[in-house]
């Protein structure tokens, strides 16, 4: 009988399932086998993004009797995040540099996370046992990526291997994401892009109605209508083309306003006028950022009903989703707003699905929660609203939503993808 040593305990090692890297709305299985019964270690994770901004989380973790860490068995016993929490090295990260965003520029290359094992509980201090790399991809296997510029046109189109159905994005990561789940997506890019307008000062419906139109005609993309997604100023900009535009059959709109903000909104002869605001209702947090949310005058009010989309008018078949802690604006009123309207003139009742303690951003999957960080109207940072783990119980929940909603509308078997969280 041999008295068991370090010296001849195998090495400590990772073990991650899907090892090769996974889709980054998946899940991944991580393991650590090889440590001392009841070892404590801590857990590190890092991303860059392109920009070289380093994203970190940690937590403390105990080993069982034989040595071994399962994250999906073992809580995290203290660090970035607490609990039974299989893929919170992911979600917990949080920006080495104050209010900054992750967001994928190039959809071609995966996010890579680096994971460190350490021993003790020190996680700046204990002696490293273990590490390995886990990359998140943002294609699909077979998805193309194809760049359009037809007629004023600025977008990037995602064709799946197999195609049923079309919906329609403004930043490539949803998109490419989406045409990994069968569907052909266009990004379309609206402003500062290529020769397209700098900002927003006035928004031609013309120009999304060209994008309708390129893709209805695309010889490899099917169906009579197309999808609509949208988040914050998109998700207003898909109400007002759901509104205005013909085709639009299905739209998901996401933290999105049923008021015009920013610039003017013009189709044809009709011009819709930006909401007023106020900047004296703009409040400071404990931490000095600011709180926007009351900033916007009421769209029901006064002058200011020059403001709203009327949304009265649309067929399209709606999806509205909600953080109910959304600090950029009133979204559960408008969203309520959208469907009393709709209502009261015959239309369908949209359905609205509120999560309560989530912001803004509402991500693909297993993205970080951004609390705060630069506004582009505002100047200066302002919070963004959400508690990190049920923010991120809601972004899992969103995506699977907002994939069975297409999957229902826009034709085509119905195709589901078990979300573990």
């Amino acid at each position: 009988m041999h008295a068991f040593t370090t010296q001849n305990r195998m090495a400590p090692m990772v073990i991650l399932e899907p090892a090769v890297g996974c889709l980054c709305d998946q899940p991944v299985h991580i393991t650590v086998r090889g440590l001392g019964p009841e070892q404590p270690v801590t857990l590190r994770a890092a991303l860059r993004d392109e920009k070289g901004a380093l994203f970190r989380a940690h937590a403390r973790y105990r080993a069982d009797a034989h040595g071994e860490l399962d994250l999906e068995r073992a809580p995290a016993l203290g660090g970035s995040f607490t609990g039974l929490e299989p893929m919170g090295l992911i979600w917990a990260m949080e920006p080495e540099r104050p209010f900054w965003r992750l967001v994928k520029r190039d959809v071609q290359t995966p996010f890579v996370v680096e994971l460190e094992v350490l021993d003790g509980h020190e996680p700046d201090s204990g002696r490293l046992l273990a590490q390995a790399v886990h990359e998140r991809h943002f294609m699909a296997p077979g998805v193309r990526r194809v760049p359009v510029r037809e007629g004023r046109v600025r977008a990037t189109l995602f064709l799946p291997p197999d195609l049923f159905g079309i919906g329609g994005g403004l930043l490539e990561y949803r998109a490419s994401l989406l045409a990994g789940k069968g569907f052909a997506v266009m990004a379309l890019a609206y402003y500062n892009y290529d020769d397209l307008p700098k900002d927003v000062d006035i928004i031609h419906l013309e120009y999304f109605e060209e994008a309708v139109s390129y893709l209805l005609s695309h010889p490899q993309v099917k169906g009579s209508g197309v999808g609509v997604l949208g988040i914050s100023k998109g998700g207003e900009l898909g109400f007002a083309m759901a509104t205005f535009l013909k085709n639009i059959t299905a739209a998901v709109i996401i933290n999105g306003s049923i008021a015009n903000v920013g610039g003017t909104l013009q189709y044809r002869d009709e011009t819709i006028l930006p909401v007023g605001m106020s900047t004296k209702r703009i409040k400071r947090t404990k931490d000095g950022l600011k709180d926007i949310v009351d900033a916007l005058n009421n769209p029901l009010e006064g002058a200011d009903q020059k403001s709203l989309i009327p949304v009265e008018r649309s067929d399209t078949t709606f999806l509205l989703l909600v953080g109910q802690d959304d600090h950029n604006w009133k979204s559960e009123f408008y969203a309520r707003e959208a469907s009393k309207r709709l209502q009261a003139h015959g239309k369908e009742k949209p359905q609205i699905i509120c999560y309560p303690e989530t912001g803004h951003y509402i991500e693909p999957p297993y993205f970080p929660l951004c609390k705060a960080s630069l506004h582009s109207l505002v100047g200066g940072p302002v919070i963004w609203g959400g508690e990190p783990r049920a923010h991120t119980m809601a972004q899992v929940d969103a995506w699977q939503q907002l994939q069975t909603f297409f999957h229902k509308h826009l034709g085509g078997e119905k195709k589901t993808i078990p979300a573990k969280l």
